[in-house]
């Protein structure tokens, strides 16, 4: 049942947590136009676009109804499924790629050789949002019985019987702590591994892997749970069939580089749910 503060049921409304809003709204916008027209037959005559600043206020725009659909992170969107009842809709291939892995690499003459050697060492993260570059490394950390101390900087050190933890807000960053021996480990996505604007091939020359992670959806389309059944189900049915429709090749295209969306079938439903085990004990063992 919607909840009676909640919206116009005539309007969709598209949510994104956001620091810098104009550029988010002109990337969601076109899609949400062509979205709209599409959903006439059951009742949809209008699409807005409400920003939140941080997953808490976006937890608070969900449960209040002032949100029908957000598109995240996969850990986000556990973390919305967590704190808010979200429920995932679709799967968001980008460019052309529907899942990734995270990697923790080291330098070739670090002497460190798998993930249990980096107790007593430092790991660089990205940041909390980041599912490659946190989540799925902290996970594969914590289920090795390893404490995660956060340390006060890259020059820190955690104590001999944990392994210490900084952010370094971007992927480049993360690369450039670890060639210069600011931190003794990072963590990517095989994507970006592969990147050379994120990953300089003369960095990852001096670079080995010591881990992967299972492959995890890159990213996925949330609604709020209590969303009309019929809205959700031709939402669903018309972000579906946009992946085919040369009319929607420039709004998916602006929606994050999306290609096309896909069907969360039974495979991706498991990888969710330990995904949603592990954001649960990060956030308990070591935020």
């Amino acid at each position: 049942m919607r909840p009676a503060f909640a919206g116009d049921p005539h309007v969709l409304v598209l949510g994104r947590i956001s620091d810098d809003p104009k550029a988010h709204y002109e990337q969601l916008k076109p899609l949400l136009d062509y979205v709209v027209p599409r959903m006439a037959d059951v009742g949809i005559t209008e699409g807005r676009i409400l920003m939140a600043r941080d997953m808490q206020q976006m937890t608070s725009y969900l449960r209040r109804g002032r949100v029908d659909w957000v598109t995240e992170t996969s850990a986000n969107a556990m973390r919305l499924q967590e704190r808010a009842g979200a429920e995932p809709l679709l799967l968001t291939e980008r460019n052309g790629v529907g899942t990734y892995r995270s990697i923790t690499f080291v330098r070739n003459d670090s002497g460190i050789e798998s993930l249990d050697d980096l107790r007593g060492h430092s790991v660089a993260f990205q940041n909390t949002s980041s599912t490659s570059a946190y989540v799925l490394p902290a996970m594969r950390l914590l289920e090795r019985d390893l404490p995660l101390q956060i340390l006060l900087s890259p020059m820190d050190r955690p104590d001999q019987r944990s392994v210490g933890y900084v952010f370094a807000r971007s992927e480049l960053n993360i690369a450039t702590w670890v060639h210069k021996r600011l931190v003794d480990a990072g963590t990517l996505s095989n994507l970006d591994w592969d990147d050379p604007r994120r990953m300089p091939p003369p960095y990852r020359a001096d670079f080995r892997i010591i881990d992967e992670s299972a492959e995890m959806p890159r990213a996925l389309e949330m609604v709020r749970g209590d969303l009309d059944p019929r809205v959700r189900d031709r939402l669903r049915e018309v972000l579906a069939e946009a992946g085919a429709d040369p009319d929607a090749r420039e709004a998916l295209l602006r929606f994050f580089g999306t290609t096309r969306f896909l069907p969360v079938d039974a495979d991706t439903g498991a990888s969710l749910r330990e995904l949603r085990a592990g954001v649960a004990r990060v956030r308990r063992e070591a935020e």
